[in-house]
C-alpha cells in the first residue's frame, strides 16, 4: 500500500483550491502549526512533513478536501487526537492532514433506541458523561478516554479496561456514514437493533486506520448504567500464579466487568512515580470488578479463586472510592513507566487466555536477552497484554534493543496463537508484521478491498499494508 500519487500539487494551488470549499481558518499552512500535526504518539514511526493541516466542520466541507485531493492527486492523511500507538496518524510528506477534530457534535441521544448519532471529533468521556444523564452508557473506554475521539475509536476499533465483560469498540458501531476517496457520500449499516441487508460494511471500516475512508459520522450502540463496580486486589508470588487465577476465573464462569494484571516491574513504576503504597515486592497484582447486583458475593467467589491458586493476599473494597483507588494504580500504570527511561514502546499484543502465562514468562525472558526494562501490564480478562519497553532514546544501542525486543515480543505473541494488535491497530509500526499474520493470501485480499475503495492510494498512504 506504499504506492504514492504520481506528483504532488503545488502548494499554492492545492491551498487556493482547499480555501474555495472551507472558511479560512480551517486550512492551515504555518509550517510550524502543520508541523505539530506530523505524528501520533507512537516511537519508531516515521513521519513526513504535511503541506497543509485542514479542520472542516462539516460532511460537505470533508467531501470538497477529498474531491480536492482526488483532482490533484495529494495523499490524506486523517486525524482524530492523535493518542494512537500505532503511526497510523502519521503525516506523509506533501499530504493534506485532515483533522477532525472540530465535528465533535453529539447529534442525537435516544434511550428508547438505546444509540447515539455523533460525529468523528466527539471525545469519548464527553459521549460518556452526556448518555450518562440519560441512564445509559457507552462502554468502550480507551485508557486515554479523556483525549481520544470516537472516530479515532472507529479507526483503531479500540478496547479498553471493560472489554472483558462489554466488548470493543467494532461492537457497538451499526453504522456508520462515510466520506469516500472521491468525495462520495456512503451510508452503511442501520440505527435498529438488528439488520443483515448486504456485505457488512460497517465493521469493514472499523479498524480499518482511515485507509478506506472518511468516517463523518456514526450510530453507536448504548447500554443501561451498571451498578457501581466494587473491586478486588489479589497479590502472587508469581506471574505464573496470578495468571492461573485468571483461567479459573474465565473458566468458573464468573463475567467480570473488569480483569487486570501488573507486574512486579509496572508495579514499581506506579509506586516510584505516585507513592501509592502497592505491594512492589509481589510478582503480580491482579484486580478484578463486578458491576453485578451482589458484587461483594461476586467478589468473594473470585477472591477463593485467587487463594486456591496460590493468592498470597487478597484485598476485596468495601466501597467504590476504595475501588477507585485500587483502578487509579492501573490507569498510572502507563504513565509510571514512560517515566522509567523517558520513552516507551508499548505493544499490545493479544494471546488466548490460556497461553497468558506464557506471555508473560516469555516476555520476562526477552527483558532479560535485551537487558532492558519491559513492564508489562494487560487486560487479563481477554488475554491482551502491554509490554512496554522503557528505554533511553538519546542511547542509540539501546534503542536498537528496545526495537528489537518489541518484534521478539510479536513473535512470541504469534507463536503462542495471538495477534499482533488487539486494540492499537498496524499503523506503521506493525505493517510488516501483519502481513506475517495474516499470509499471502489474506495480503492479496486486504489489498483488492484497498483497491476498490481508494484506487488511487490516496487515504493514508503507507499505514497498515
Amino acid at each position: 500500500m506504499d504506492a504514492a500519487p504520481d506528483r504532488l500539487a503545488a502548494p499554492d494551488r492545492l491551498t487556493d483550491r482547499l480555501r474555495a470549499g472551507l472558511p479560512s481558518d480551517a486550512v492551515l499552512t504555518d509550517p510550524d502549526i502543520t508541523a505539530s500535526y506530523a505524528h501520533d504518539m507512537a516511537s519508531f514511526c516515521a513521519a513526513g512533513r504535511p503541506a497543509v493541516v485542514v479542520l472542516p466542520r462539516t460532511v460537505e466541507q470533508v467531501q470538497h478536501v477529498m474531491r480536492t485531493a482526488t483532482e490533484l492527486r495529494v495523499p490524506v492523511v486523517p486525524q482524530g487526537a492523535r493518542t494512537g500507538l500505532s503511526g497510523a496518524a502519521n503525516a506523509s510528506d506533501g499530504c493534506i492532514v485532515l483533522s477532525l477534530l472540530k465535528m465533535d457534535r453529539i447529534l442525537e441521544i435516544s434511550p428508547v433506541d438505546r444509540i447515539a448519532v455523533v460525529e468523528p471529533g466527539v471525545v469519548n468521556a464527553a459521549l460518556s458523561r452526556a448518555v450518562a444523564a440519560h441512564g445509559l452508557c457507552y462502554p468502550p473506554d480507551p485508557s486515554s478516554w479523556e483525549q481520544c475521539t470516537i472516530g479515532g475509536n472507529i479507526g483503531t476499533a479500540s478496547g479498553g479496561l471493560c472489554c472483558v465483560k462489554y466488548g470493543v469498540t467494532a461492537e457497538y458501531v451499526l453504522g456508520l456514514d462515510v466520506v469516500l476517496a472521491d468525495g462520495r457520500l456512503l451510508t452503511t449499516g442501520r440505527r435498529t437493533a438488528k439488520g443483515v441487508a448486504g456485505y457488512d460494511l460497517t465493521r469493514l471500516f472499523v479498524g480499518s486506520e482511515g485507509s478506506l475512508g472518511i468516517v463523518v459520522r456514526a450510530v453507536l450502540a448504548l447500554k443501561p448504567t451498571p451498578p457501581e463496580q466494587l473491586v478486588l486486589a489479589a497479590e502472587f508470588a508469581s506471574a505464573s500464579a496470578a495468571c492461573d487465577a485468571v483461567c479459573a476465573i474465565m473458566e468458573g464462569g464468573h463475567v467480570p466487568s473488569l480483569l487486570e494484571l501488573m507486574d512486579r516491574t509496572t508495579i514499581q513504576a506506579v509506586n516510584a512515580m505516585a507513592h501509592m503504597g502497592l505491594p512492589d515486592t509481589t510478582e503480580a497484582l491482579l484486580l478484578a470488578a463486578f458491576d453485578t447486583p451482589d458484587p461483594a458475593a461476586d467478589l468473594a467467589a473470585v477472591g477463593a479463586l485467587c487463594t486456591a491458586a496460590g493468592a498470597t493476599d487478597v484485598v476485596p473494597a468495601d466501597d467504590h472510592a476504595e475501588s477507585e483507588l485500587l483502578l487509579k494504580a492501573r490507569r498510572l500504570s502507563l504513565t509510571a513507566l514512560e517515566a522509567v527511561k523517558g520513552t516507551t514502546m508499548i505493544d499490545d499484543v493479544c494471546v488466548p487466555r490460556s497461553q497468558l502465562g506464557a506471555m508473560l514468562d516469555g516476555t520476562a525472558r526477552i527483558a532479560e536477552k535485551y537487558d532492558l526494562t519491559i513492564g508489562l501490564c494487560a487486560h487479563a480478562g481477554d488475554g491482551n497484554t502491554h509490554p512496554t519497553v522503557c528505554f533511553d532514546a538519546a542511547d542509540p544501542d539501546e534503542s536498537r534493543r528496545a526495537r528489537e525486543s518489541f518484534d521478539a515480543i510479536m513473535a512470541l505473541g504469534l507463536e503462542l496463537g495471538g495477534t499482533i494488535t488487539g486494540e492499537h491497530g498496524v499503523g506503521v509500526l506493525k505493517k510488516e508484521w501483519l502481513a506475517r499474520e495474516i499470509g499471502p493470501v489474506g495480503v492479496e485480499l486486504q489489498r483488492g478491498i484497498k483497491q476498490t475503495f481508494d484506487p488511487l492510494h490516496l487515504l493514508n498512504p503507507g499505514k497498515v499494508l
